[in-house]
């Protein structure tokens, strides 16, 4: 394990120098976040009164203009398990790696990016470095593909858009079955403040288990204050067995106070109990109940691209089948965040 992960720092490091012989027509750039965290209560007692410093990402980047409306990304990230048992260090993989070209108001992606599942929400939460988005929180899909995506504006002023994606369905991992995933985004920008979105998606996974995904989200956005709202549906077809069937409801709402200081806020609701609740990194959630996920926090920015924010997740279930509800959630966090 410690030649793979040496073996993998090595390579990052060739990459990086490689290019850095060739930086000045590419730029270099990335972040890094993580925490002071306290474990205050939990539903797990095993963790309960954990307490102690963690990264959660660090991002290196390289960007290149080549020619004739081609560009290129390479992004590599580490991050640590978050799974309050494992004591591996950090290590760095491929989170990014495409060619796009772009050609009037269409781009065209082909390789490792973004995809529409919440690539907009993310972007217009800002608070990424505090929480992910509901989707990404609750294991709904994946923020990375890879594959072939198209995005560009759908008119000449820019007030709708669209993001096609088709690839493997195994995020940044190989390529395991014969099916694909099919993403779609259409954005519709009425005014220069307001944002809407309507996702949906299809992955085609083995057998009878495929996994399908439709998406609203709304929202108001300006210098002093962005406001969101989010309802997501997903069908996970179980061969000969039960269809699975998950709903997710969020509100956000981001003010800015002065212009070093600004207010945040979360509420997402979980309408079903989520099978893969317990392996969410950083903050497990009960796979039992329904949940209620609540964050919120202070953003302290004393220069520009640094951020400290203090921070409190709280997560609160509903009844299980068994009549039992399990204990709240409650860890207080003081989160660091820098980019460069």
């Amino acid at each position: 394990m410690k030649f793979i992960q040496s073996s993998q720092v090595i390579l990052l490091l060739t990459v990086f120098t490689a290019f850095a012989g060739d930086a000045v027509n590419g730029k270099f750039s990335g972040y890094m976040f993580g925490d002071y965290y306290w474990v205050a209560a939990n539903h797990r007692s095993s963790i309960q009164d954990m307490n102690g410093f963690w990264i959660r990402r660090i991002y290196f980047t390289y960007d290149r203009a080549l020619k004739n409306g081609f560009s290129t990304r390479l992004r590599f990230e580490m991050s640590q398990p978050g799974d309050f048992t494992s004591s591996a260090k950090a290590a760095p993989f491929v989170k990014d790696a495409y060619l796009k070209y772009k050609t009037g108001n269409t781009q065209i992606l082909m390789g490792m990016s973004p995809t529409p599942t919440w690539d907009l929400i993310e972007h217009t939460w800002g608070y990424r470095s505090v929480e992910k988005t509901p989707l990404d929180l609750q294991k709904f899909g994946s923020s990375r593909d890879f594959g072939v995506a198209i995005k560009g504006r759908l008119d000449k002023e820019g007030k709708a858009d669209y993001h096609f994606m088709l690839g493997n369905g195994s995020s940044n991992k190989n390529e395991a079955n014969k099916g694909k995933k099919v993403m779609l985004a259409i954005g519709l920008h009425p005014t220069a403040n307001i944002i809407i979105q309507a996702y949906g998606d299809w992955n085609d996974n083995p057998g009878d288990n495929d996994w399908y995904t439709a998406q609203a989200f709304a929202a108001y956005k300006s210098k002093k204050a962005r406001v969101g709202v989010q309802f997501a549906h997903q069908v996970r077809n179980v061969a000969n067995g039960t269809d699975l069937n998950l709903d997710i409801a969020s509100f956000f709402a981001v003010l800015k106070t002065s212009p070093k200081t600004a207010l945040f806020g979360r509420i997402d609701h979980s309408f079903d109990p989520n099978p893969k609740g317990e392996g969410i990194s950083y903050i497990p959630f009960d796979k039992t109940a329904e949940s209620t996920f609540i964050v919120g926090g202070l953003d302290l920015t004393p220069i520009p691209n640094v951020h400290l924010m203090p921070n409190l997740e709280l997560v609160v279930y509903g009844q299980n089948d068994a009549g039992i509800t399990p204990d709240t959630d409650a860890i207080p966090r003081v989160t660091f965040y820098y980019k460069f």
